[in-house]
């Protein structure tokens, strides 16, 4: 297939385009390189693949709509995988309006052009975050969505209504992933594992909102793609679907994991609970297992046992280019 991939020069998108090239499809990825995070880093994860035959490499936003129609007319373009945005729940809180630009004007634009160019075929990448703090645990895709705590949050939940929008109207074939905390090489640099690895390995302080006792479903990407792709290959008409580990830990047990892969003990400078962030999440991916066959494989020990090698390894690539 040929797929339009937004968003990949990012951590998932970057990692995904890998594993698309090695299954034979023709990789369109277009990334605005933005400064969110050093783009630097993105340029590095786009060079991983520029010298195969089947990626092509565009910079430019998914607001651009004529850029995005040159892209389905250049590539004649069959599907879709969607992962751009505006990330991160404490930034939304103080640019509320670029998340909503970003995320939700960015898909309506990707999915007028999908109209256009009569391509019906989209797998969007949502977030865990729609489901607030919900006192159902696991969190199931039945369960309400329509109390997010971010505009974050609130700009993925709007999305995915555009979805199904366009499903209705237009008979799309979409499956909206709700992705759960994703981790691994290559995740961006503000991310905790990053934060807590690069600050413990320069014995420098641990910044820890709350008491500890917050919990996430942490997902190795490596799960995160194999769910993108086991949906590319089933999709038919519009679902929702939680990829995630299913298996939350706490952010206290989280630090103890990272401080045993490096061995070295953390110190830490506790700060209060952030504005927008939940207690918990905890998927409950039944569904995909029966829809897509997803079940995630790297559990979260060996998944940041793999994560610190790999930083080590950034590491010393950096000390020996300087």
């Amino acid at each position: 297939m040929n797929i339009l991939l937004t968003g990949g020069a990012g951590f998932i998108g970057s990692n995904l385009a890998k594993q698309l090239l090695e299954e034979g499809h023709r990789v369109i990825c277009l990334d605005n390189l933005d400064g969110y995070y050093d783009p630097d880093i993105k340029w590095r994860n786009v060079q991983q693949s520029l010298n195969e035959l089947n990626y092509h490499f565009h910079e430019g936003d998914i607001r651009d709509a004529e850029l995005i129609d040159m892209l389905f007319r250049l590539y004649s373009i069959d599907a879709v995988v969607h992962l751009a945005a505006r990330a991160g729940v404490r930034p939304s809180v103080q640019d509320p309006a670029l998340y909503y630009d970003v995320n939700v004007t960015g898909t309506l634009t990707v999915l007028q052009a999908m109209q256009r160019w009569n391509v019906k075929k989209m797998v969007f990448a949502s977030s865990s975050s729609v489901y607030g703090d919900s006192p159902n645990v696991p969190f199931a895709e039945t369960d309400t969505a329509d109390r997010p705590l971010s505009p974050y949050a609130a700009s993925k939940r709007a999305a995915e209504l555009l979805c199904h929008t366009f499903h209705h109207l237009y008979g799309f074939d979409i499956f909206c992933l709700r992705f759960f905390t994703v981790y691994g090489p290559q995740q961006r640099p503000e991310m905790a594992i990053s934060q807590f690895t690069d600050s413990i390995l320069k014995g420098r302080p641990i910044n820890v909102f709350g008491d500890g006792s917050t919990a996430r479903d942490y997902t190795y990407v490596e799960d995160i793609v194999s769910g993108i792709i086991q949906s590319l290959d089933n999709l038919k008409g519009y679902e929702v679907l939680n990829i995630g580990g299913s298996d939350p830990i706490s952010l206290a047990n989280l630090i103890k994991l990272i401080e045993q892969s490096i061995g070295e003990q953390a110190r830490i400078n506790r700060l209060p609970m952030q504005a927008g962030d939940v207690q918990q999440t905890y998927a409950d991916i039944t569904k995909a297992s029966q829809l897509i066959g997803y079940q995630p494989a790297i559990q979260i020990e060996e998944g940041v046992r793999r994560f610190v090698e790999w930083y080590r390894s950034q590491l010393d690539v950096c000390l020996a280019t300087h």
